[in-house]
């Protein structure tokens, strides 16, 4: 399962005014695992920047001026994402800035949704946290997903960030665990393993001999203290 996490910088909130994407960053996830492998370009918009936009992410037209346009960097983009489920949080705004540059190029695809499938992260959010704030520094905060780094938007930062938050967000684990698949596996030394890898690639902590004997001395504890047999003790 081959997953992009991405994110965008523009230069104002609506293309239909003639606003563009400056700034694509995406990272790769397969299996519910970080590959490292990742996407980022910095775009000429060809365009003044305005201010509010600016405020957001820092990125002056100046620093954009010798940065490749987007019409270099399509076919890119269209191969790395290709076939991927991309996951954006606010799709809507994203896809539509991708897809008015897409549509300004002769031979390009129109639609994203012919490339790949997406997920919106945010309508993910809002169905599992209602009532909430579901913007990404409340999810950083709800799911201890350190986003100290962030004092201005960019958009590999921000899609690394996103992808530690979606993956705990629907149960998986990241990187930020510090376990690879071999790591997971360590035994333990009465040669039980003390986690393993499910099928779908979470992570389960298995209690070790001494914690097994320690949990089963604290229930005996427990029975010791009650009238007749503890429920979880009785015949069934």
């Amino acid at each position: 399962m081959r997953q992009i996490v991405l994110d965008t910088e523009t230069t104002g909130l609506e293309p239909n005014m003639g606003h563009r994407v400056i700034e694509i960053g995406a990272v790769e996830v397969v299996n519910r695992k970080l590959t490292g492998q990742h996407f980022h370009k910095y775009i000429n918009p060809e365009r003044d920047i305005d201010d509010g936009a600016f405020e957001v992410h820092g990125i002056s037209q100046a620093f954009l001026a010798d940065k490749p346009v987007f019409a270099d960097v399509w076919e890119e983009f269209v191969h790395y994402i290709q076939g991927a489920e991309l996951i954006i949080h606010n799709a809507p705004f994203d896809v539509s800035f991708l897809e008015y540059e897409l549509k300004k190029i002769s031979g390009a695809p129109r639609s994203l949704s012919t490339l790949c499938s997406i997920t919106d992260s945010l309508a993910v959010a809002r169905g599992k946290h209602p009532g909430q704030k579901n913007n990404l520094d409340a999810l950083c905060r709800r799911y201890q997903v350190d986003n100290s780094q962030r004092q201005l938007h960019g958009a590999l930062l921000d899609a690394e960030i996103l992808a530690d938050v979606y993956l705990l967000m629907t149960g998986g684990q990241t990187s930020l665990f510090g376990q690879s698949e071999q790591g997971a596996e360590a035994a333990a030394a009465d040669g039980e393993p003390l986690a393993t890898l499910t099928h779908d690639g979470l992570l389960v902590v298995n209690a070790s001999g001494e914690e097994e004997l320690a949990h089963e001395a604290f229930m005996q504890m427990i029975a010791d203290k009650c009238d007749g047999p503890p429920v979880w003790l009785r015949e069934r």
